[in-house]
């Protein structure tokens, strides 16, 4: 028989949040595959559990994924725990994950503790619509196309950092997205955990005199509505109303259209639009 792959969540810094149902499974499965084996095994021996662990990780992730899920195919059941978490978010699982489902292997996942949506709930910021980006890329290139994409976002925004990185993240995020509500969540869980909740600009500065310590969570609050369409407004008003009806007649649109979608833009009348057309030299 065919075995199962189990996604296993492990605390992110409390030892009691691991759940029974996880600790029963990695007694349970045949093989226990550790993002890093000499972190987990202090996790195994906390709680007395002696299955065998095998390392998966970022630089093994393709070859070793394919030879996991051989195992399982096998008739081998198999637990995927990262350094702490839930797999699959931020680390290599999610490739296991998607190997596996193309080799029509059961894979089932249990729930437990993240830190992103610890963050996220503590941080007093809105909860309903969020977008996670885990670690900004290194590259700089990549880095500066997520953070221009993120300056026109809505939802509340997620990421992670480490504490050599966090002075330089928090100044690349206040000179895209400007100044914006944060709350900086350091530690989750862990003993000195702290919730900081502060702005970007403010951030930068603390970070200047203060040196960062432990695992960051940023929460950022996202741009509103209205501040999008001030800024389009802004936009659309910086054209000439020559340029401005041009834009629209270029595409095909109807010289009377045409007026009133610039009026819109400009938040003012299509009378005003007529006018301002009549006065051109």
């Amino acid at each position: 028989m065919t075995g199962k792959l189990y996604l296993c969540a492990t605390p992110i810094g409390n030892l009691e949040d691991i759940t029974l149902r996880v600790l029963r499974t990695l007694r349970e499965v045949d093989l226990i595959a550790a993002e890093d084996t000499r972190n987990s095994i202090k996790l195994l021996n906390h709680f007395q559990i002696q299955t065998p662990m095998s390392s998966y990780h970022e630089y093994n992730k393709i070859e070793k994924a394919y030879q996991l899920a051989e195992k399982i195919k096998k008739g081998t059941n198999i637990a995927l725990i990262t350094d702490a978490g839930t797999p699959g978010i931020s680390d290599p699982g999610e490739e296991l994950v998607r190997i596996c489902q193309e080799a029509g292997i059961t894979v089932t996942a249990l729930p437990g503790p993240a830190a992103c949506i610890t963050g996220l709930t503590v941080s007093g910021l809105p909860a309903r619509r969020f977008c996670f980006e885990a670690f900004l890329p290194r590259d700089k290139k990549q880095r500066g196309r997520i953070l221009e994409g993120l300056k026109s976002e809505t939802r509340t925004i997620l990421l992670y950092e480490a504490p050599h990185h966090l002075t330089q993240t928090l100044k690349d995020l206040y000179e895209t997205l400007g100044d914006r509500q944060l709350s900086l969540c350091r530690e989750l869980t862990k003993k000195h955990e702290e919730m900081m909740r502060t702005t970007l600009k403010e951030a930068c500065g603390y970070y200047k005199e203060q040196q960062p310590r432990g695992e960051y969570v940023l929460v950022i609050k996202g741009k509103s509505y209205e501040e999008i369409e001030e800024q389009q407004q802004k936009e659309w008003c910086s054209l000439s109303f020559e340029e401005h009806m041009l834009y629209y007649e270029k595409k095909g649109i109807s010289h009377k259209e045409a007026m009133r979608m610039v009026a819109k833009d400009r938040g003012i009348s299509k009378r005003d639009v007529y006018q301002a057309l009549l006065d051109l030299p």
